[in-house]
């Protein structure tokens, strides 16, 4: 992982690694690091994952902070996130965990509070899209590599059933249920008057070919965040991007739906992808090494939206 910190704890059962850039630009310096928090698959290390993706490298170049926290077997046998639980969908279990750790790490290390983002695959990716819609005070976006439906499930059965049909009906339900939690939750700004809820902005990565996580998942994510972020019907501006030379590409698909020039929610379906992390180390598992480069492009969305902090009255 190149120059990192020791395995530590910060909270009951959550042991982390935290990856921190050897550049510190004078941005950096003055506001502190960004931070990626990302979030392994199931019968995924910390380590593996950081390994996989190359997140590390590209992090480096950018300045970013890197926060890997490691799920433990005592709380899943392989070691997975528990995104279907229906307690952890409403903020308890290993969503309180991440939160903690999350805010641990910015009271201890230089941290830029308005630039947090959350990704994660597979699992780790529901575990992600749990952890913003619960604490949008703390994540700015996030990235969902190969994701299941937010909401759904409730049970390992029903995550296996969200995994392979997807869950249009009971996704939409979920984001009612979020947004009624957070008009619930307005803080009054600074004339007096109830403050808009602020946006939740996202890339969904999936691939065409995914046996695992059932590409249908990524559509109803996208009508998910569609209807978070209240952009309705909003049409998308469509990029087909071809196969590189020498098959090194994959040829991508991306949809982005904009506010002014801005995507807010970034949907890319990637041909010959399946159940892997596109452009990672191939030598690990759960990645591929046909691009498009999933850990550049996370980066690249991320650098295009902060979190609007709370003014004081």
């Amino acid at each position: 992982m190149g120059r990192h910190l020791p395995t530590a704890r910060a909270g009951p059962g959550m042991d982390y690694w935290l990856y921190l850039p050897r550049t510190q630009p004078d941005a950096a310096a003055q506001r502190g690091w960004p931070l990626v928090v990302m979030l392994h698959g199931c019968q995924q290390s910390a380590t593996q994952f950081a390994d996989g993706t190359r997140m590390n490298r590209l992090a480096d170049s950018k300045g970013y902070a890197v926060l890997y926290p490691q799920q433990s077997i005592g709380a899943h046998a392989q070691g997975c996130w528990r995104w279907y639980d229906r307690a952890t969908q409403q903020g308890g279990g290993d969503t309180a965990l991440l939160a903690d750790l999350v805010t641990a790490v910015c009271v201890k290390y230089r941290i830029d509070r308005r630039r947090i983002y959350a990704c994660g695959l597979s699992a780790g990716a529901g575990m992600a899209a749990v952890l913003a819609l619960n604490h949008p005070e703390l994540i700015a976006a996030v990235g969902l590599h190969s994701a299941p439906v937010f909401g759904a499930g409730h049970s390992t059965v029903g995550a296996l059933r969200v995994m392979r049909h997807g869950a249009p009906l009971a996704g939409d339900t979920a984001i009612d249920e979020v947004l009624a939690r957070r008009r619930a939750q307005v803080v009054p700004g600074v004339q007096g008057g109830p403050m808009p809820m602020p946006p939740m902005p996202a890339i969904l990565i999936q691939g065409a070919d995914d046996q695992v996580v059932h590409p249908v998942n990524q559509q109803h994510l996208a009508r998910q965040w569609l209807q978070l972020n209240n952009l309705g019907a909003a049409p998308a501006r469509i990029t087909v991007k071809p196969a590189g030379r020498g098959g090194s590409r994959n040829a991508h698909e991306i949809h982005d739906y904009l506010v002014g020039r801005k995507p807010l929610l970034r949907v890319a379906r990637i041909a010959g992808l399946g159940h892997a992390w596109s452009g990672g180390d191939a030598a690990l598992r759960f990645n591929m090494k046909a691009g498009p480069d999933a850990s550049r492009m996370m980066l690249e969305f991320f650098g295009r939206h902060q979190r609007l902090m709370t003014p004081v009255r």
